[in-house]
């Protein structure tokens, strides 16, 4: 892992298996609510990640009790991009400013796989929802919340992602009542890929993270690349032309022929080579 860790102060980034960033969430004491310092460290974080190529894939943690309790209503301040700047220019700024994380989360090139423990509302729940996959622990509780607070349901990409995941009735519904629902539920209606005991989602995701490394390593890249553009395809022949145009792209980097060779000579594939 070549990330620079030093300036990093309500996140932590190691990396805990070789190839896989374990980024974790650190204000426990406010259930890792998004200060707009932890939110200026999260787009710090994702540009790093992205930007480091050792790196394979990035599980998405919180320390303590929660995963993420949303934005800290507490702080009263704007972000820091709002420097200099009051009334709707300044909240428009900040607005930005957190919802930005969350297409990061989905441009960055390694599957992001959230494990999940304790609570994920709010600005925690959108992070959860633009994770490329997504694992809870028994205890984890979920809440869209902005309704709550007197705002539009409608935040940071929730009402984008979350009709993409488990349906437009579904995610109507938990949008407008901002009920909380529990990590039982959210495996039956697809929201999770899976729920494990409580102290085992970290490791869970990590076993995720080493399967996906089994697999071409720009294969796995263009993979996310498609999934992400295709939620926004206008029709199937638009996703069926990307696809093939990006299969023949895959073809050509040697990975293809490494995989086939390493099946018919009955030995686990060797992308390196």
């Amino acid at each position: 892992m070549h990330v620079d860790t030093s300036g990093f102060e309500l996140l932590r980034i190691e990396e805990a298996r070789p190839e896989v960033a374990l980024v974790t969430l650190a204000r426990p004491e406010r259930l890792n609510a998004l200060s707009w310092a932890l939110v200026d460290e999260l787009h710090a974080a994702c540009d790093a990640i992205g930007a480091d190529n050792s790196l394979r894939a990035v599980v998405l943690t919180g320390e303590g009790r929660g995963f993420c309790a949303g934005l800290d209503l507490s702080e009263r301040t704007g972000s820091s991009r709002s420097a200099g700047l009051e009334g709707p220019a300044g909240g428009m700024r900040s607005q930005e400013h957190i919802a930005n994380v969350m297409l990061k989360l989905r441009a960055i090139p390694q599957p992001v796989i959230a494990a999940i423990n304790g609570v994920a509302v709010g600005g925690g729940f959108a992070l959860a929802c633009y994770s490329d996959i997504r694992l809870a622990a028994e205890s984890a509780r979920f809440c869209v919340q902005f309704i709550k607070v007197g705002l539009s349901g409608c935040d940071v990409g929730v009402s984008y992602a979350l009709p993409r995941l488990i349906g437009a009735s579904r995610a109507t519904e938990l949008i407008l009542t901002a009920r909380t629902f529990d990590a039982a539920e959210a495996d039956r209606i697809g929201f999770v890929s899976r729920v494990v005991p409580d102290g085992a989602v970290v490791d869970a995701a990590l076993d995720v993270a080493d399967e996906i490394l089994g697999y071409s390593p720009f294969g796995v890249v263009m993979t996310k690349e498609v999934i992400w553009a295709n939620l926004q395809a206008a029709s199937a022949e638009v996703a069926i032309d990307l696809e093939n145009r990006t299969q023949i792209l895959t073809s050509h980097s040697g990975d293809f022929v490494e995989a086939i060779t390493a099946f018919m000579e009955k030995r686990p594939p060797d992308f390196r080579r």
